[in-house]
């Protein structure tokens, strides 16, 4: 109830900014196409596959968006080793965007579908963006709702449901001609079959059914400052807390800057702009997280989401543009590394008795055209 009063009151005062907005006008996102490939590797499992996003305009004010994701995951994580047997399996997305400007306000649509073997999701959101005080403020206000399926593999009778809902409501300010902060807060709230038809706890060592809320709601507020440094080069930094119903607290912070080097197009070692960034997160458990519980609860996981852990990364990405004469299109080529370290409190790794841990890779290639 609070998240939707919230929105309300937010739908509410947008309505009158809009109706009070000066008739300076917003642009469309421009024209684009990319074509990415991306691998995940860590904690046993591996995803990878392609994805494309092509974006046009429609007309001076509207630009419409198409995207296809895939997931190969093969999967013999800690929690499939241990309880089930490792598995593989294909999921595909598909995603659908509008965007519409209408004077310094710009509204986009967004629709996306996840088909994988035992689960299907289906999200739909909305979301404004309105400058006002001359384009000194911004002000964010987005709804999503999600519809997903869940079914097992092994469990042909199994059949369960899960209902997502996502506020969000935030600003962007311009501090001085160098330097912004923005400040976001986010609702979420869940329903339905929230855990994993796979996924079994303990209790005194003996393997049980994981037992799960059916509901759950989640607040989450983030600061983020980001400015120039010198003539090629900017920094940032963003601080993020989360809390939830279930007990679960975390906070997570990133430091970051971008740096050109240079802009000869003829060397390879001109015209990147490289960024960089290191980032720090820490939670705690679940109120009904046990990694070997002594007494039979109402709830009870051993998922080691829900565990007590933490986790570094360090992230680096650099972009630089093409001289290719393909198509009258700008072209550009981007790569990026992500190295994650996840070390874990609470949660035992049943093959070694010891506390779990573990790295994680994830690497990014992207090629893109604005035409």
């Amino acid at each position: 109830m609070a998240a939707t009063s919230l929105w309300r009151r937010a739908l509410a005062w947008l309505g009158g900014l809009l109706a009070v907005a000066p008739a300076a006008a917003v642009d469309v996102p421009a024209d684009r196409a990319e074509a990415m490939f991306h691998v995940y590797d860590g904690g046993g499992m591996t995803a990878s596959g392609p994805a494309f996003l092509v974006r046009k305009k429609l007309a001076d004010r509207v630009s419409a968006s198409a995207s296809y994701y895939v997931d190969a995951v093969s999967n013999a994580s800690i929690d499939v080793v241990t309880t089930a047997s490792p598995f593989k399996e294909t999921r595909n997305e598909v995603g659908l965007g509008l965007d519409w400007a209408v004077r310094d306000a710009l509204v986009t649509a967004s629709f996306s579908r996840s088909d994988e073997p035992d689960y299907t999701a289906s999200t739909v959101g909305l979301d404004v963006a309105q400058d006002i005080f001359g384009g000194m403020t911004t002000v964010n206000l987005g709804f999503s709702r999600g519809s997903d399926t869940v079914l097992s593999v092994t469990d042909r009778e199994f059949s369960d449901f899960a209902r997502h809902w996502q506020y969000r409501v935030g600003v962007t300010q311009i501090l001085t001609p160098r330097w912004l902060m923005s400040a976001n807060l986010e609702a979420v709230a869940d329903e339905g079959f929230l855990g994993s038809p796979y996924r079994a706890a303990r209790v005194f060592g003996a393997a049980v059914p994981e037992r799960l809320p059916r509901t759950r709601s989640g607040r989450a507020v983030k600061l983020r400052a980001l400015g120039a440094v010198g003539d090629t080069g900017s920094m940032r930094g963003e601080l993020r807390y989360y809390w939830d119903t279930w007990g679960l607290k975390a906070t997570t912070v990133e430091l970051g800057g971008a740096k050109r080097l240079g802009g000869d197009l003829d060397r390879w070692t001109g015209g990147w702009l490289v960024d960089a960034a290191v980032r720090l997160h820490s939670q705690n458990s679940a109120l009904f997280y046990a990694d070997n519980a002594e007494t039979e609860t109402t709830y009870l996981t051993r998922n080691r989401q829900l565990s007590a852990f933490r986790s570094t990364g360090i992230f680096l990405r650099g972009q630089r543009p093409l001289k290719l004469d393909w198509g009258g299109a700008d072209w550009q080529f981007a790569a990026a590394y992500e190295f994650k370290r996840f070390s874990f409190s609470d949660f035992t790794d049943l093959r070694t008795g010891g506390a779990y841990a573990h790295n994680a890779h994830v690497l990014q290639i992207l090629l893109s055209a604005n035409y």
